[in-house]
């Protein structure tokens, strides 16, 4: 059974770093493409970050040079680190792997300006 666990979520200061990580179980990260997707309240979902299975990322424009998705093989998790955190940042993150259709469970950014 495959299963996604998001965790590392908090409040931050506009400017600071928080790293989220997307535990992975039933399924290899380094074999599937996995991404993080964040919401906000009364805004459409958005793929803010992506890895393929090959190891190549894609990012949305808001985020490029301050996101960064990185990949664990060996813990078997997807980490996003997220540097210069900006108020716009605050929403709901989950990740989800493509070729399964399945989304983890979110965890909350706050970004206080």
């Amino acid at each position: 059974q495959v299963q996604l666990v998001a965790s590392g979520g908090g409040v931050k200061q506009a400017g600071e770093s928080l790293r989220l990580s997307c535990a992975a179980s039933g399924m290899k990260v380094s074999l599937n493409v996995v991404g993080w997707y964040r919401q906000a309240p009364g805004k459409q979902r958005e793929l803010v970050a992506r890895i393929g299975r090959s190891g190549d990322t894609t990012y949305i424009d808001l985020v490029k040079d301050r996101f960064t998705i990185s990949r664990d093989n060996a813990k078997n998790t997807v980490d996003l680190q997220m540097n210069n955190l900006k108020s716009e940042d605050t929403a709901l993150y989950w990740c989800h792997s493509f070729h399964h259709g399945l989304s983890g469970q979110g965890t909350q950014v706050t970004v206080s300006s």
